[in-house]
């Protein structure tokens, strides 16, 4: 009896590792067929996905825009074959004795309502929109001195440019001529002297 059992169990542990054969075989060849070495469940059902890395935004350097205008102001002067001098340069040239023996001239390229208001010191009045009242005459002054120094409001304002062609156009060299581009605005702003009124009035103010 026993013997009949043993070998019943064997016939099914044969027709089951057969089985097991025929069904991976089948798997294997179906197109449908389960990776048995892909994991299905990876990490378990509460895993929680990593956070994606930041992406990191690409530095930047902004530039002021005090910068960008000067950068622009230059660029502009040196494209009319104008040269430039900054604040500090102006206030030097202003305290220098050439200013009083006629060397060195400043002249302010603004209308005859805001020179009145107030100009830099000894400043010639130039009107680059009716030349026809002072060009003569700043002509003249201009072509005896050795530097010129042409100004307007500053920054965007472009009278400077014009005034200071005009003396280029009128025989004044070019060598000798230079733009202040901050102009009275950035005069102002420094608290240098004022001067009011007709030039050489005598009436100086500090700016404030």
């Amino acid at each position: 009896m026993k013997s009949a059992i043993r070998m019943i169990v064997v016939e099914a542990a044969i027709v089951a590792v057969i089985g097991l054969g025929v069904a991976l075989a089948a798997n294997q060849i179906s197109p449908r067929g389960l990776a048995l070495s892909r994991n299905y469940f990876p990490g378990g059902t509460n895993s929680i996905p990593a956070a994606p890395k930041p992406v990191q935004a690409a530095a930047v350097s902004p530039e002021t825009n005090e910068t960008s205008d000067a950068a622009q102001l230059s660029e502009r002067l040196r494209d009319k074959g104008l040269q430039e001098v900054k604040r500090s340069q102006a206030e030097i040239l202003f305290h220098d004795p050439g200013v009083r023996d006629g060397r060195i001239v400043f002249v302010d390229a603004r209308d005859e309502d805001h020179y009145q208001e107030g100009h830099i010191p000894g400043a010639y009045e130039l009107d680059p929109y009716h030349p026809e009242k002072k060009l003569g005459a700043v002509l003249t002054v201009c072509q005896a001195a050795e530097k010129v120094v042409v100004y307007c409001t500053g920054g965007d304002c472009e009278d400077s440019d014009t005034a200071a062609l005009l003396l280029r156009d009128g025989g004044v060299p070019g060598q000798k001529l230079f733009v202040y581009g901050g102009g009275f605005t950035e005069w102002e702003a420094g608290h240098l002297p004022v001067e009011t009124g007709a030039r050489n009035s005598g009436i100086l103010n500090k700016s404030k």
